[in-house]
């Protein structure tokens, strides 16, 4: 199928698509605790327009370099000297944060969206129209992706696989899709241990601030009852979306079993994710703009400087598991593809792109 094909098929199945819910009603959440799909095209459609801003994800120099250390951090060193790749595609791409600064970086040259929720594909692919990128979208199930045997150069998602009922399933259609010698990578995945200590330091913290908030002289701090209860709405969806975590011998072992090589694992955040989660809660338990720059900034420059401490300290007596956040990449096998064969294919490495002299760590976007 051509990239062309592609955008008429898009097309089509945007003109199929349901159209976006940005509020959910309490009868639609209840009826989605017992159907996690449509828990997943509820929330992920209520969350889509203000997603960005929730999670300070952008798409400037910042989040481009997030994203191309994470990548970095996770594809072996040889394989950067082959970017960019031709085709991408981001699988349960919300508003699009991976794929689009990803081509930005220089990883690959053009790309398609997937996701569940029609809201994250229209934003999705608004975000890449705004950069001038070449982006096709479909509303699509991860476990059914609408694409041709041996499409893709490369699959990457962020935050997804703990979203899907059945990931081996999906991992099987994210390795036919990709072109023999193509590889995959997700990041931003909760692990075991960081799911123990990340979501109660965030209900620890949501209950702390909307109550004292309730105090005299603290009311300018509360947001609208009716937006608390909305919110609540939302995390009481965000609790059924978030049917996973894993440890990376997990993943490992789902990528195996799915028919994937040259199978690796890391992870990253430790005391990074045991500060974002609550700052991020209380990001959202206060009126917008109320904390103000110098808040942003202390939170900004601190998630840094833990992040630093992890990489440097933490990961040397801290197991591997014990991280917030894991990565995993592999290949589709091929007998006949080398690793120079995919660099011919892929073309020259444009001036200024695509190559690295070793592997940066992350640094400026809490997950």
């Amino acid at each position: 199928m051509s990239f062309e094909e592609s955008d008429t098929a898009s097309d089509v199945a945007a003109e199929a698509a349901p159209v976006p819910n940005p509020h959910a009603t309490a009868e639609q959440v209840e009826a989605a605790r017992h159907d996690s799909k449509l828990a997943q095209v509820l929330y992920h459609d209520w969350e889509a327009e203000s997603y960005d801003d929730k999670w300070s994800i952008s798409y400037d120099k910042r989040c481009v370099d997030y994203a191309r250390d994470l990548f970095d951090a996770t594809v072996p060193e040889e394989e950067l000297r082959n970017l960019p790749y031709d085709r991408a595609l981001e699988l349960g791409c919300g508003s699009g944060f991976f794929l689009l600064n990803l081509i930005q970086a220089g990883v690959a040259r053009r790309g398609s969206v997937t996701d569940l929720s029609p809201g994250m594909v229209k934003v999705a692919t608004r975000n890449g129209e705004n950069l001038g990128l070449e982006i096709d979208g479909r509303v699509a199930d991860a476990e059914g992706i609408p694409y041709d045997d041996d499409t893709f150069d490369l699959v990457v998602g962020h935050a997804v696989l703990h979203h899907i009922p059945d990931v081996e399933l999906s991992l099987r259609e994210v390795v036919r899709v990709l072109k023999p010698g193509g590889r995959f990578i997700f990041a931003g995945e909760p692990s075991n241990a960081g799911e123990n200590y990340a979501r109660p330091l965030s209900t620890l913290t949501w209950r702390a601030v909307t109550n004292m908030t309730r105090l005299p002289g603290l009311s300018s701090w509360r947001r609208p009852q009716e937006e608390l209860d909305e919110s609540s709405r939302a995390a009481a969806l965000e609790a059924i979306v978030d049917l996973h975590t894993f440890s990376p011998g997990d993943l490992e072992r789902m990528a195996r079993n799915a028919g994937a090589v040259d199978i690796s694992t890391t992870t990253t955040e430790f005391t990074a994710a045991m500060l974002g989660w609550p700052l991020r809660t209380l990001e959202a338990a206060v009126p917008p703009g109320r904390l103000g720059w110098g808040y942003a900034k202390f939170a900004f420059n601190s998630w840094i400087a833990l992040s630093w401490v992890d990489d440097n300290l933490w990961r040397r007596v801290v197991p591997k598991g014990w991280f917030y956040n894991v990565m995993v990449t592999g290949v589709k096998p091929s007998k006949t593809t080398t690793s120079e064969d995919r660099s011919a294919e892929r073309g020259p490495t444009p001036e200024g792109q695509g190559t690295r002299t070793g592997v940066r760590r992350s640094r400026g976007l809490s997950s």
